[in-house]
């Protein structure tokens, strides 16, 4: 039997390839996933953190993974509403975080692994958030060691990124590669769980929960085809002749709307652009 490592090794050739999967949700049945899981995530600071229920890490044991595993065979694993907590930002504004219960963090933790080993291939090398062995550090090293003569940087921020996710076309875009109705099914099933505040249940139609372990790399299957559409179609277009300049804003959202399939992308939303994705221009400037 192909042990945990094989098979996230067999799905980093295939995402390499460009090749479909099948069979994902079998892979949950697995327990030396689990066990994988946990190595990754019981030392985190959320670990002994409770979501809606007092559950935490503390009680963690092999039954609680059969019952998982369990509950999953049977198409009947419910994922828990995230209790929704704010924590202060920069700007003097609230973050909302949604703490999940250790059960949905732990298969949470087993979905990312899944994920990441198959789409991490296909990223664009110009993309620096939430990768491993990425961020700020390696964003940097590419401005400073290649990119020469840069002299301007434009710095932008997507509003709201992971509250704004459409389910629908997130999902679309897994089911391109991800050939498996129960996998799809289940993260469907987890956007939608909903969140509890003040014990008030609230539902979530589109999004993904701040503070959830999947999201991040969800947010980077998502942001992906904007990298697609950037790099190989919108720089070579505008990036001509002696002058760069996009002046023609109207035509220009019109392009980023017919070009970039169903991922909505406004012209605000493209000169707020930022999860450290970088854009280099032939002029010397960059998009950052």
């Amino acid at each position: 039997m192909a042990t945990a490592e094989t098979v996230l090794t067999v799905y980093s050739d295939r995402g390499r390839r460009g090749l479909p999967l099948e069979g994902v949700y079998r892979q949950l049945f697995r327990r030396d996933f689990y066990l994988r899981a946990y190595g990754r995530i019981y030392r985190n600071a959320g670990a002994m953190t409770p979501g809606v229920t007092g559950e935490t890490v503390d009680a963690m044991s092999l039954v609680k993974i059969d019952r998982i595993i369990d509950a999953l065979r049977r198409e009947a694993y419910r994922w828990s509403p995230a209790r929704r907590v704010y924590i202060p930002k920069k700007t003097g504004k609230r973050r909302p975080l949604g703490l999940p219960t250790w059960s949905d963090k732990l298969l949470q933790e087993v979905l990312r692994l899944l994920l990441e080993a198959y789409y991490e291939p296909r990223f664009s090398n110009l993309s620096h958030g939430f990768r491993p062995g990425r961020g700020c550090h390696t964003a940097l090293q590419e401005t400073t060691q290649r990119w020469r003569g840069v002299k301007w940087f434009i710095e932008g921020d997507i509003k709201g990124c992971y509250d704004n996710i459409d389910h629908q076309v997130l999902l679309s875009i897994l089911a391109e590669d991800i050939h498996d109705n129960r996998f799809l099914r289940l993260v469907s099933n987890m956007l939608k769980a909903g969140y509890l505040e003040d014990w008030r249940y609230n539902a979530t139609m589109s999004g993904t929960p701040q503070g959830g372990i999947a999201s991040p790399i969800l947010a980077n299957i998502y942001l992906d085809r904007l990298d697609r559409f950037i790099e190989p179609t919108l720089l070579p277009t505008f990036n001509r002749g002696d002058r760069r300049s996009c002046t023609d804003l109207n035509g220009l959202s019109m392009m980023i709307t017919a070009s970039s399939g169903n991922i909505r992308r406004s012209t605000e939303d493209l000169s707020n652009t930022t999860c450290q994705r970088l854009m280099p221009t032939n002029s010397g400037g960059c998009i950052a």
